[in-house]
């Protein structure tokens, strides 16, 4: 009997060890992978006016438009301002930006952010006045009022100035309410398409096939890399809205294309865990010369009539970089064996990028290298 047990514990420590060295899959819900065709914001842009600025306003004949828009208001008021030579300098005009949210109600509050147009230098202490907002359709669907809150400030004297942030723009919390709904009948729909913020064949035909298990039904196909179609089923329970729900909560491996991402400017490199090389030798060499000035003075003998003098004395040091050797890196290497590599050979950052742009050169590097910057 013991030997039995023996026997089944060394195979139960056998599976859990074969079990430790299997590769872990990153799965990820199909919710953070696509987005619902027709669930979108909106973009609305509106012209308004600032006002009760601290004389940091637009200086009216830099701005013309400005004083056009404050004499309308003021007519739409009953006061009139025509042929008048106008000086305020605590009113700039602005535009305000907004998104409006899917399935946005009649009387939902949104955020705002507002810039100045003119010669404004801040927008601290000032308040919008009401400004409609514009969709791409020319329809008005919300109103802006509000005080503006910005992230910077300005300071200045009478022999300098200082300026933190941008203080000719800010943001109104809440500042806008929705006066025109977006229609859009979700639960009406019969068919939906899933589009994949990573386009990728491979990750679309694994969405269609989780999909379709955990329904049950062929309801889902992959019509290309960036989306995967959707039938909903008559009977399904919940219709449209509870299918949604369900099949976001499923989980997917994605797959991406290797790829390397390098930015000249700060010296970031990101490469992706596919990233593959064929069989190539790395050499990389630094010369450095280091230039030092030590000059020494020169002191006249006692009791005679010379004259201290400054002898140059300059040192040169030459590094041509000796202790660098060539490496060879394996057909197949990862990621984590280019990194070790590149790294024993001491090289930083920008040099990385133009070593991997040379073994991209020269087509040892299976991947595909991207500038941004």
């Amino acid at each position: 009997m013991s030997s039995v047990r023996k026997i089944v514990s060394t195979l139960v420590f056998a599976a859990l060890t074969i079990t430790s060295f299997q590769p872990a899959l990153a799965l990820s819900r199909v919710k953070d992978l696509v987005e619902v065709e027709g669930i979108r914001e909106n973009m609305l842009v509106g012209y308004g006016l600032v006002t009760g600025l601290n004389g940091t306003g637009d200086s009216l004949k830099n701005a013309p438009f400005t004083q056009q828009t404050i004499q309308t208001m003021l007519e739409r008021m009953g006061v009139n301002t025509r042929g008048q030579t106008m000086q305020t300098k605590n009113t700039a005009a602005v535009m305000v930006t907004a998104k409006l949210p899917a399935f946005a109600s009649t009387g939902n509050n949104i955020d705002v952010s507002v810039s100045a147009m003119g010669d404004a230098k801040s927008l601290q202490g000032g308040t919008l006045l009401v400004t409609t907002l514009f969709g791409a359709d020319g329809q008005i669907y919300a109103l802006a009022q509000g005080p503006v809150a910005i992230g910077g400030f300005s300071a200045q004297g009478d022999a300098g100035s200082v300026t933190r942030g941008v203080p000719t723009a800010g943001r109104i919390p809440n500042g806008a309410i929705v006066e025109r709904e977006i229609g859009f009948n979700l639960a009406a729909e019969r068919s939906l398409k899933l589009s994949l913020r990573n386009p990728d064949l491979t990750t679309a035909a694994r969405i269609a096939s989780a999909v379709n298990t955990y329904v049950g039904s062929p309801v889902a196909v992959a019509s290309d890399p960036a989306t995967v179609r959707l039938a909903i089923p008559a009977d399904y329970k919940g219709g449209v809205v509870g299918m949604l729900t369900d099949i976001e909560q499923v989980k997917v491996a994605t797959d991406q294309s290797a790829k390397v991402v390098v930015n000249e400017a700060t010296g970031v490199i990101v490469m992706g865990s596919d990233v593959r090389i064929s069989t190539v030798a790395i050499a990389q060499g630094n010369l450095t010369i280091k230039v030092t000035e030590t000059p020494e003075v020169s002191q006249p003998g006692p009791l005679s009539n010379g004259t201290t003098q400054t002898m140059p004395r300059t040192k040169i040091d030459i590094d041509e970089g000796k202790g660098k050797r060539m490496i060879v890196m394996k057909e197949g290497v990862s990621l984590q064996n280019l990194v070790d590599g590149l790294n024993a050979l001491g090289v930083g950052p920008r040099d990385i990028i133009s070593i991997l742009q040379a073994i991209k050169a020269a087509g040892a590097l299976q991947a595909e290298i991207q500038v941004i910057g």
